[in-house]
């Protein structure tokens, strides 16, 4: 009887599984966090016992190959972008699932119970402002490898330097280039990989 060959995976195929970018994908495997297997054109493969693994230790729950929903919480005190933007993503119901919270306390309810991919973060909000929540998701390890991409009106060299130093991954200016965002979101490329 013939040994069954193991099926390996495409960077793009996991970075699904997992809900992140492809980038963020590519800085793990270059740092030896997640092992990956090189072909002789230089692509990487990963076996999937090794995501497995991978999600098991980052404490990455619901590994489900088949899903494709990125669960995305949209944090801002400005209820027009948060209903602007929550339509933009709703238009990809079947890619994402959205939800919203207005404040800074909100959000960190939610973020605890939802436990989404991605925030969209405002950094202005009174009380508890995206600066903190940022702070707070980055430190504490059920949520530490949450996607932060934070939102502001006020993009000064010193705001998005403070919120990149505390985890988030960028920092749009308001108002927000929806092309952009999709892109960052990922939404661009898992409608590239449903038409091929």
């Amino acid at each position: 009887m013939e040994k069954k060959a193991e099926t390996y995976l495409t960077p793009g195929q996991v970075a699904k599984m997992l809900m992140v970018s492809p980038a963020a994908l590519r800085v793990w495997a270059e740092k030896g966090d997640i092992k990956a297997l090189t072909t002789p054109g230089g692509h990487r493969r990963f076996l999937p016992v090794e995501v497995k693994r991978f999600a098991a230790e980052r404490g990455i729950k619901n590994l489900d190959e088949s899903k494709k929903k990125i669960s995305i919480l949209i944090v801002d005190d400005e209820s027009q972008l948060l209903s602007y933007l929550s339509k933009v993503l709703k238009k990809y119901s079947d890619l994402v699932d959205v939800e919203i919270a207005d404040n800074g306390f909100s959000a960190g309810v939610k973020v605890n119970e939802l436990k989404p991919n991605i925030i969209l973060l405002d950094l202005m909000m009174a009380g508890l402002d995206g600066f903190g929540v940022c702070k707070q998701i980055k430190s504490t390890p059920l949520t530490s490898n949450t996607r932060v991409i934070a939102m502001t009106g006020f993009p000064s060299t010193e705001n998005v330097e403070k919120i990149l130093s505390l985890g988030a991954e960028v920092c749009l200016s308001k108002p927000i280039n929806k092309d952009e965002l999709l892109k960052l979101i990922g939404i661009e490329e898992h409608l590239k990989n449903e038409q091929n």
